[in-house]
């Protein structure tokens, strides 16, 4: 079985023989449904594939779809002038660079269809071209799909380029618009929809159907692809590991699953990290090799967002759409990025329940976080994580607290906000990395627990105070009954109490009390 890891190319991926999962029925229902689309998924979601297949569908390369779904539906095949301004494969960092990417592709289109030298901007230039293209094409419409238009602003969040990129955009995707009589099809596919930036000004024609159930598994691989498609890889996968074919599809689960873009919709498999997992029989962390925006590690820590949120993040349906620097919520672009799904829905309030789609996830935006949250020389505050694992697992509780307190003294801190905020946020990607249970924060009838951490073999309990005392935080674990809904646990349970220090940034006193 040959994987097209890396690969957006549906011609190529026909051509050569690579495993293909079969969405042009989708395609066809797209096509039929409408004629101006916006598609919001995270990044390698299969957004680049959907739209290299819809060129192919539009230039009536029959031969392609052989055998597809879409073979037995389509009867004219139909080939339409296809404009494709492909943004994902450009770094934008630069002055300059987007202005010469659009004029590339509007010289190469001119090339094709004629030039008119009164138009000088790149939004009438680009009209002209539409025009003329339906009209030496028969008035049968042109099709422009857009890969990723957002990512020139993405790339430059909160930089001088980034309104000057905005404009640009905003400039050239208002043609559509205004060149409507000339289109017969356009789709725009990106990770965001943004607010107040306005990119989208005037363009009311542009139909979002990023959180409409009849498009979720538009991208992706769903449970019932995966095995009509894969079975035999994941055969090789589980002997590969010493695993039954169940076990294999469990972990990939797992892993890999958990991506809702609809409420009540079947979960979706991330293409990317499956392709990589079934090629190299390995359940390995592909997500952690694509790097988190560092916008949005900036984001989370100025607006002091409180990380133990990420498992269960209510959100108002309006917002999941749009990012809004204005208002400086984290939580759109967590969902936008990927690193957020759709857990649940409250129809009566109207907002969404949100929560990490799979492990692979969750662990790679932990991995990225705890250095931006506890940066140590050389970097290495993912690698000390692993040596707290042996100590927690065993019940060395002491052990364990000297070891994380010479972690925090050895921490070039950069402390912005709300100290004690970024403490119990600190202490909360440190356990959860360690593959543990770990609460904050966790409601009891007399109060809350700063921190629940959960073993097989174990309980700890913890309360931090900033600038206080242990013996205060000890003693509010007592008195508030933080640790009495584990009375009937067999697990014995110790209850610590911490004390941070705002001069020294680090931890100035522990107090440890074990029970059972």
């Amino acid at each position: 079985m040959r994987y097209p890891i890396g690969l957006q190319s549906f011609a190529k991926i026909r051509r050569d023989g690579y495993v293909y999962i079969d969405k042009t029925r989708q395609v066809y229902d797209l096509v039929r449904g409408g004629s101006c689309y916006f598609l919001s998924r995270p990044r390698r979601f299969g957004k680049s594939l959907l739209l290299s297949t819809l060129k192919a569908y539009f230039l009536g390369q029959r031969e392609l779809f052989s055998g597809l779904a879409i073979e037995a539906l389509e009867q004219d095949w139909v080939q339409y002038p296809v404009f494709h301004l492909d943004l994902a494969n450009h770094n934008f960092k630069r002055p300059g660079e987007l202005g010469d990417a659009i004029e590339t592709f509007l010289a190469h289109a001119e090339g094709d269809w004629g030039k008119d030298e009164r138009d000088t901007s790149h939004g009438d230039r680009f009209r002209g071209i539409l025009r003329r293209a339906n009209e030496r094409s028969g008035g049968k419409g042109c099709v422009v799909l857009v890969d990723e238009y957002d990512k020139p602003i993405l790339d430059l969040l909160g930089t001088p380029l980034e309104e000057e990129h905005r404009d640009m955009l905003k400039g050239l995707y208002s043609t559509f618009k205004a060149a409507d009589e000339s289109l017969r099809f356009v789709m725009l596919t990106g990770v965001s929809r943004f607010g107040k930036l306005s990119v989208f000004s005037g363009l009311n024609n542009l139909r979002d159907i990023s959180l409409l159930p009849q498009y979720a598994d538009l991208c992706g691989v769903t449970e019932e692809e995966l095995h009509a498609v894969f079975a035999p890889a994941i055969q090789e996968l589980a002997d590969a590991n010493g695993l039954t074919y169940a076990q294999a599809s469990d972990q990939l689960k797992a892993m890999y699953d958990g991506y809702h873009f609809a409420v009540g919709s079947p979960g979706m498999y991330s293409p990317f990290s499956l392709l990589n997992a079934l090629c190299d029989h390995l359940l390995g962390y592909y997500w952690f090799e694509t790097a988190t925006p560092s916008s949005l590690i900036e984001l989370l820590k100025r607006t002091d967002y409180d990380l133990s949120r990420l498992a269960q993040e209510e959100q108002q349906a309006e917002t999941l759409n749009s990012i809004d620097l204005y208002e400086e919520n984290p939580v759109p672009m967590l969902y936008q990025s990927g690193y957020l799904t759709i857990k649940g829905y409250d129809a009566e309030f109207q907002t969404y329940t949100l929560g990490f789609p799979n492990r692979e996830v969750e662990q790679a935006f932990i991995k990225h976080l705890l250095p931006a949250f506890l940066p140590t020389p050389g970097g290495r505050s993912v690698f000390a994580v692993n040596q707290f694992v042996r100590d927690v697992r065993a019940g060395q509780v002491e052990a364990f607290m000297e070891r994380l307190q010479a972690f925090f003294a050895n921490v070039d801190y950069q402390v912005i906000g709300d100290m004690e905020l970024y403490f119990q946020n600190a202490l909360y990607l440190v356990f959860t990395l360690m593959g543990f249970y770990t609460q904050v924060e966790r409601h009891t009838s007399r109060g809350s627990a700063d921190i629940v951490l959960q073993t097989p073999g174990y309980i700890y309990v913890i309360e931090c105070k900033l600038d206080g005392s242990a013996e205060a935080a000890l003693r509010q674990i007592a008195e508030r009954g933080y640790a009495e809904p584990f009375a009937a646990d067999p697990r014995p349970v110790h209850c610590i109490g911490v004390n941070f220090s705002s001069q020294t940034r680090g931890i100035e006193g522990y107090l440890i009390e074990s029970r059972g």
